[in-house]
This record gives C-alpha cells, sequence and structure tokens, in this order.
C-alpha cells in the first residue's frame, strides 16, 4: 500500500469542500438565535481557507517526521476543537454529523487525520463510523472474539485496533466517534457458512433474503447498492448471542454512541413490495416459527396458528377439525396472545368463525413479525445502555405504513421503538424542494413515542443539487424554519461529499491535496 502523500494542497477540491461553506454565511443568517453574535463564526461552524491550508502544510510536515509542526498540528487540532464546541453551543444545531465508511488503507500514516480533518472543516461535530456491516467487524483479528469477520485481514495487522484508533483522534479533535452497527442485516459473509443458514429469515415460499429480489439500502457511495444484504431471523436464539458478543467486544473501545441500522426486513420489488398474505411475511425461519407458536395459549389454538402457517390460509373444515381436535377446549374458543374473541364466537358456523378467525391470524402473524424487530432493537441496545452509552435508531419515516390491504415489507415499527433510544429517521424523499422531507420528518414528530430525541438524517452534497434532492443547506434551512425544536441532524454521507477522497482510500491510492 503507497503512504498518503500530503505535500501538496489541491486548491480546488479545498475551494470545492469548504469555499462553498463561507458563501452560506450570507445566505443563511436566520440560521442564528436571535441576539447571537453570528459574525463570529460562519453558520454551520466550518473552517476559512487559510486555517484548513495551514494545517495541511503542519499535518503533511509532522507524517515527514517534523517535530515542530506536529506539535503545531496537535496545538492548532485542539484550539479547533474548543472553537467548534463554543460555535455549536451558539448555533440551534448543536449536533452536526457525519456517516462514514473506513476501509484497510486507511491504517496508512495520515489517512484518518486527514479525513477528519475534513470533517471538522466543514463544521460537523459527531461522526458516525461503520464498525459492523456486509458481515464485518471492526475489530482486532487477534482480539476478535465474534462470528463475524475482522475488518483489517492483511498480514502484518493482526493487532491493529483501527476502532479504537479512529475513537481517539476524533476525540482529539472535539468529534463524538459513535459506531455504526448493522442490525438485522448480518451479511452475505455471515449467510454462506453452513451453520448459519438455520438463523436466516424465510417466507412462505421457502425464500431467503438472497433468494428473493430486494431493493438494497442507499448506498455509502454516490448511486451504489448493497449487494451483499442477508438477513437473519431477529428471534433466532443464535443471532442473538452472536450479536450481543460482537457488542461487548466493540464497546469495550467506548464509543461515543452506537447508532442501530437496518432494523427491519428487506424491501422487495414489484408486488413483494407489500406485504398481503402470510406468506409473504418473514416469520417461517426456525426462531421466528417457534416462538410464534409458543404464543398460542390454547391447543386449538396452536393448532390453528400451525395450519395458518402451513397452508398460507384457514378453512372451515380446519376450524371443525380442530374443535374435533381437542373436545377438552369444547367450551373455550381458539386462544393466542393479545386475542380477546366474542363471548359467542363457538355458537357461530364454521364459515364465520374461519373469516373472523382468519382475520385474527392475519394480523397476529403481522404482529408477531414486528415484535421481532423491537425485541431485537431492545436486546442490541441494552449493553450500551446498561454503560450509559447513548443509542439511536436509524429507520425509514415510511417504512412501518400500511399499503392498501398490506403492509410495507420492511415491517420496520419505528413507532414502536423505545423513547431511550434516539430516533434517526433517514429522510431521503425526493420531490425537487424540502416538502417531502419535511413531511418525514414531521410524520415521526407526529408518531414517535412522547420524550423521543429525534436527529434527522439527510442524505445530499453542499452546494450542489444531486439526484432531485436539494443541497444540504437548503435542507438543513427549511427543518430550521419548520422544526426548530429539532436540534441535531445528520449528513449521509462522507463518500458524497468527498467522492476523490474516498475513492483513494478505498483504493489505496495517494491523496493529494
Amino acid at each position: 500500500m503507497g503512504f498518503v502523500d500530503e505535500s501538496l494542497v489541491t486548491r480546488k477540491l479545498i475551494r470545492r469542500s469548504v469555499s462553498a461553506g463561507l458563501a452560506l454565511a450570507t445566505m443563511t443568517s436566520s440560521l442564528w438565535p436571535r441576539g447571537a453574535k453570528a459574525e463570529e463564526y460562519a453558520p454551520y461552524c466550518q473552517q476559512n481557507l487559510t486555517t484548513i491550508a495551514k494545517k495541511d502544510a503542519l499535518r503533511a510536515g509532522f507524517l515527514k517526521g517534523d517535530r515542530s509542526d506536529r506539535r503545531d498540528y496537535e496545538a492548532m487540532i485542539k484550539a479547533q476543537a474548543e472553537e467548534m464546541a463554543r460555535c455549536r453551543r451558539q448555533n440551534p444545531i448543536k449536533a452536526q454529523g457525519m456517516w462514514i465508511r473506513l476501509y484497510p488503507c486507511d491504517v496508512e500514516p495520515g489517512r484518518i487525520d486527514e479525513v477528519f480533518d475534513r470533517i471538522i472543516d466543514r463544521g460537523y461535530n459527531e461522526v458516525y463510523v461503520e464498525t459492523f456491516f456486509n458481515g464485518e467487524v471492526m475489530l482486532p483479528a487477534n482480539d476478535n472474539p465474534t462470528a463475524f469477520e475482522p475488518m483489517l485481514r492483511m498480514k502484518g495487522l493482526e493487532n491493529r485496533d483501527l476502532l479504537a484508533e479512529v475513537i481517539e483522534k476524533g476525540r482529539a479533535r472535539g468529534l463524538k466517534v459513535y459506531s455504526w452497527m448493522f442490525s438485522l442485516n448480518f451479511g452475505r459473509n455471515y449467510a454462506i457458512k453452513p451453520d448459519n443458514q438455520k438463523t436466516l429469515i424465510k417466507n412462505g415460499r421457502g425464500q431467503t433474503s438472497t433468494q428473493t429480489e430486494t431493493t438494497p439500502g442507499l448506498g455509502t457511495t454516490l448511486g451504489s447498492l448493497n449487494p451483499d444484504e442477508a438477513f437473519i431471523d431477529p428471534y433466532h436464539v443464535q443471532v442473538r448471542q452472536d450479536y450481543r458478543r460482537m457488542m461487548e467486544a466493540v464497546l469495550k473501545r467506548k464509543p461515543d454512541g452506537v447508532l442501530f441500522d437496518y432494523i427491519r426486513y428487506p424491501r422487495l420489488k414489484g408486488r413483494f413490495s407489500v406485504a398481503s398474505k402470510v406468506t409473504d411475511l418473514w416469520i417461517y425461519g426456525e426462531g421466528s416459527r417457534s416462538a410464534l407458536l409458543q404464543r398460542a395459549q390454547n391447543e386449538k389454538g396452536r393448532e390453528l396458528m400451525q395450519r395458518y402457517v402451513t397452508k398460507g390460509e384457514l378453512s372451515a373444515e380446519d376450524v371443525t377439525e380442530v374443535d374435533q381436535m381437542f373436545p377438552a377446549e369444547s367450551a373455550v374458543p381458539p386462544l393466542w396472545q393479545g386475542r380477546n374473541p366474542s363471548p359467542n364466537e363457538n355458537a357461530l358456523s364454521p364459515y364465520q368463525r374461519q373469516r373472523i378467525l382468519s382475520d385474527d391470524l392475519w394480523r397476529f402473524s403481522v404482529a408477531h413479525a414486528m415484535q421481532g424487530v423491537v425485541d431485537f432493537l431492545a436486546a442490541a441496545a441494552e449493553p450500551a445502555q446498561k454503560m450509559g452509552i447513548p443509542t439511536g435508531a436509524v429507520f425509514f419515516p415510511g417504512a412501518n405504513q400500511t399499503v392498501n390491504n398490506g403492509f410495507d415489507s420492511r415491517l420496520q415499527p419505528w413507532d414502536r421503538f423505545s423513547n431511550t433510544i434516539a430516533f434517526y429517521p433517514m429522510s431521503y424523499a425526493t420531490c425537487g424542494t424540502s416538502d417531502c422531507i419535511l413531511r418525514e420528518i414531521n410524520r415521526v414528530v407526529r408518531y414517535a413515542p412522547q420524550g423521543t430525541s429525534i436527529r434527522p438524517v439527510l442524505a445530499g452534497i453542499w452546494q450542489q443539487s444531486e439526484g432531485n434532492r436539494p443541497p444540504l443547506e437548503v435542507q438543513t434551512q427549511a427543518v430550521r424554519e419548520s422544526l426548530p425544536q429539532i436540534d441535531a441532524l445528520s449528513h449521509f454521507a462522507y463518500s458524497w461529499q468527498e467522492p476523490k477522497s474516498d475513492r483513494d482510500r478505498k483504493f489505496c491510492r495517494p491523496t493529494k491535496f
């Protein structure tokens, strides 16, 4: 791998990434509260060109071994950390975060320093580092007690603790460093192992998520998709254990927070994008099906649940046969958790009962699928919460909606998530303006449990429209004007803001300034 060349300063790159931000100072003065001395700081707490160039030169000098430059560089990033803290205290947006994926090449000298310096230069005071994704975890190969592959697998790096390093480097700059974790998406690397096949989600057609046409989530690279998705059964004991063991290892590095992504099922294509019958639900995996049947409260209920799930429907003949199978329960209707049947249900005809029971079993099956998501998140967040480390759930505002006679296939019941977990709604709607983005955020504000901290995630690029999305400053301004109670948000993603830097790091190419 080559080393970072910091001997040159690419004015074009700096000009694109920061000088545009300086122009925002005159465009967005309304971001500042009345009475604030807005002239002291740029509205987004960004650095100016002179300061950036000076810091880049000092960093280049200390990487070449200049002790004086190292001393001055460290003093400068400390001073900037204090300045950032003052600026954010004065700014209505107290926390502005950036989402980022790191690469093996980032172990090279100066890579993380350069990346975090750029993030600070853009005015961010939080960074969300992808720590578990695609079946890989950012832990040293020699200290990885998990079921997942270490991100760094090159010879000679077996003891390199990149996560601990980035947390330390971030804090030195005044950045809070959060671990961004995939959740129900364990990745293909996990799914392809023979011992893990039993842990995968499965629908009533016998398919796992890797055998269906899914719509992957928004990639960290602009316009890219993620071909490595593989979803696990949230009820399976093994995946709960595997995830907890991994969480405990990550938490030893003491990140400033943990954010859980993919707290949902996959989004399917075409007619399967709407779950409208029981066989569409991801409840046929080993753990989920077993947990479903355990919710029965009598033998008649269990047998009818079994038939409904197996056949995908319930007939009047099924109702009659089950009555005859369990004569000891002739006086009571079929029961399962949450069911409150009418007292005269057993007096109805088999055909009437079939309609009632089918409707009840459908709603119950959907609720069971959703509860798996809620329970997995609660279990995942518990170790961090016990340590007093903040947690957050990343979700799509529309993924919990009914669609005609069915439900969005993602079945992401974020309105049932605990208010002890901060909400990070991915507000990615596109309509050419900020209106549809605001509608998504307002929906979350309306349905979130009382007392929930809401920290919207916006996608886009500063000073540039992208894919029918307005520039980030336009989106941010719209949020401030429409929802002044929101004081924290984040932007997806570093790779969108700095595509050249991201590509250079991914392929170990020297980064020139």
